[in-house]
């Protein structure tokens, strides 16, 4: 069991950000302490929502509980998640200093060809938080975006992740890096190899539901940290995510089941060979 301190979104309804993460890492046997970043009573994808984010003043009191408390001196990693302000990247940074474990930075920052926060948020994770993380799981646009280069292959995936390793990060897993065919590739790219594991692209994605990002970051480092095999916690990453997605389009979820379906995150019905590119 390890302790886990997530900084990270909230919301009230449904399952992402750390609704997504918190009961993946605790249905590993993990505890998690969650900061919120954002305070949200929906996902807006959904259209209407309330709230917004969580003022930088009453982060860093609530870090400052933390830290006077004795409670960080116990963390065993650290999670970043949707930070929602630059001034967020400040405060991961701040309880960095405090935490003696892994960074697993998850840099949310867009997709679909374009950023989706703001532009100083997107320069502060890329300039400060990225070189200080230890795993970075970023989807094909984000990797590009941090590299600074289009992807338009596996190749092409491999050698931005390459190249954003020389920023810092250890490990960096980029999901969806390619798709061939019936098939998308979640890749790893690490000092001591490179691996993928396939896994069948849904082709019905304008039904699968949010949170699927949040929840593949989280069950990958919690895999990481029972066993610290990062091809092993790719595949069972990327099997779980195959689960939980397929159950919560079959029962007609417009959240991730990631409470119905919470066998998949310890025993995925169907797991994924991984295979070595190098």
């Amino acid at each position: 069991m390890a302790n886990i301190f997530s900084l990270t979104s909230h919301v009230v309804y449904g399952h992402v950000g750390g609704q997504a993460s918190g009961p993946a890492w605790q249905a590993l046997g993990h505890e998690v302490w969650h900061l919120p970043t954002v305070l949200f009573s929906n996902h807006p994808g959904h259209g209407a929502f309330g709230g917004g984010p969580v003022e930088i003043a009453r982060q860093n009191s609530l870090l400052d509980g933390l830290v006077d408390g004795g409670f960080l001196a116990g963390c065993d990693a650290m999670h970043t998640g949707y930070l929602g302000q630059a001034g967020s990247v400040e405060v991961a940074l701040r309880a960095l200093e405090v935490v003696d474990g892994p960074l697993l930075c998850d840099p949310v920052l867009g997709d679909d060809g374009g950023l989706y926060v703001a532009a100083d948020l997107a320069a502060a994770m890329r300039d400060r938080l990225v070189p200080r993380a230890d795993l970075l799981t970023p989807n094909r646009f984000e990797l590009g975006w941090l590299a600074g280069r289009e992807i338009s292959n596996l190749d092409d995936a491999v050698n931005a992740a390459q190249a954003v390793r020389r920023l810092g990060p250890d490990i960096v897993v980029c999901t969806s890096a390619a798709q061939s065919g019936d098939w998308l590739h979640n890749l790893a790219v690490t000092g001591s190899g490179t691996f993928q594991v396939r896994v069948p692209f849904v082709a019905d994605s304008a039904n699968v539901p949010k949170g699927t990002g949040d929840a593949f970051a989280a069950i990958l480092l919690g895999h990481y940290l029972n066993h610290g095999d990062i091809a092993a916690a790719l595949a069972w990453a990327a099997a779980a995510l195959g689960g939980l997605i397929q159950a919560s389009m079959d029962l007609g979820a417009d959240e991730l089941a990631v409470i119905p379906a919470r066998d998949q995150i310890t025993a995925p019905d169907r797991m994924f060979p991984v295979e070595r590119l190098d």
